[in-house]
């Protein structure tokens, strides 16, 4: 706990104090919805909070000083996952007690992707390892696998655009994030509900329907049939990548989506989603709860 509480005291004074501001501005959380963070937004965070979305995902790129910069694009200075992201997102929890709601019954879903031209697996290996240091720091608050077993916390992390990550993930006995699945996952032995908790796939991938007529009798039957087996292999699904079009006919999709019983839309249409989500609740498949609230403590000081 002195690491927990040194790391959030040294990271974000400002981050404490931005996150009780959040605290008390924020609606209710939307369990299904999951914030595709634009190029545009250079501080996505507050906005996701604010529209209460359950998961984010954000692109990054290594840069100097071990940090990861908020991409795509050369790195900014300070827009770093740590500044950004990390800080204010845990020194809201710790100061509300381990929610970011308080209506937050599983954990946020934040899906760090790495992106940019240096794709050799060395380069990707050692970026994951900045996020691993970075993610112990606050290792009280995050979902976490160790010995085959998966702890729920605050925030689960998803680590997405390293093909071998999985060899490394696989191999620490105690980590604080997990690989980002496919359909192509299910009931794999090499790749168990341990290891990648979400099946997350471009919408596109698999479905051709785009919103502007109704679904076909066969799209829709794959659908649900896709996430009836996630549900039973013991996994939850992120969809993504949903075609542009209006937002009539993306709210044809997420309609489907919902109804399907996916657990969670992510789409770059962050407040169209969240009227949505907010005007046709989702009834999600249940998750293993949070542990029980801590009280309340004041957001820590700057040094």
């Amino acid at each position: 706990m002195a690491t927990l509480a040194g790391s959030l005291a040294g990271l974000a004074g400002a981050g404490g104090a931005m996150s009780i501001a959040l605290a008390r501005r924020t609606r209710s959380s939307l369990a299904c919805g999951h914030a595709l963070v634009p190029d545009r937004l250079t501080d996505p965070l507050p906005v996701v909070l604010r529209l209460g979305l359950a998961g984010m995902t954000v692109r990054v790129v290594p840069g100097p000083h071990g940090e990861l910069f908020l991409g795509p694009g050369d790195p900014q200075p300070g827009r770093t996952l740590r500044r950004l992201v990390l800080a204010p997102l845990f020194a809201r929890a710790q100061a509300t007690g381990g929610r970011l709601w308080p209506d937050q019954h599983a954990p946020f879903q934040l899906v760090v992707e790495f992106t940019g031209p240096v794709r050799d697996t060395d380069s990707l290996l050692r970026a994951y390892r900045m996020l691993d240091q970075q993610l112990r720091d606050h290792a009280t608050l995050l979902s976490r696998s160790a010995g085959g077993e998966v702890t729920p916390g605050v925030v689960t992390v998803t680590v997405a655009g390293i093909v071998d990550a999985r060899d490394l993930l696989a191999a620490q006995p105690t980590r604080y994030a997990f690989a980002d699945g496919g359909f192509d996952d299910l009931g794999s032995r090499s790749t168990p509900a341990e290891l990648a908790p979400v099946l997350s796939e471009p919408w596109a991938r698999r479905f051709g329907w785009d919103g502007r007529e109704p679904i076909a009798a066969e799209e829709r039957h794959l659908l649900h049939a896709l996430i009836r087996a996630a549900h039973e292999d013991g996994r939850t699904v992120r969809i993504s990548g949903l075609a542009e079009g209006s937002r009539r006919a993306r709210a044809a999709v997420w309609g489907e989506l919902a109804a399907a019983g996916v657990d969670a839309i992510a789409d770059r249409d962050l407040h169209g989603l969240a009227r949505f989500l907010r005007r046709h609740p989702v009834a999600r498949t249940p998750e293993p709860e949070l542990p029980a609230r801590t009280g309340r403590h004041g957001a820590p000081r700057p040094v």
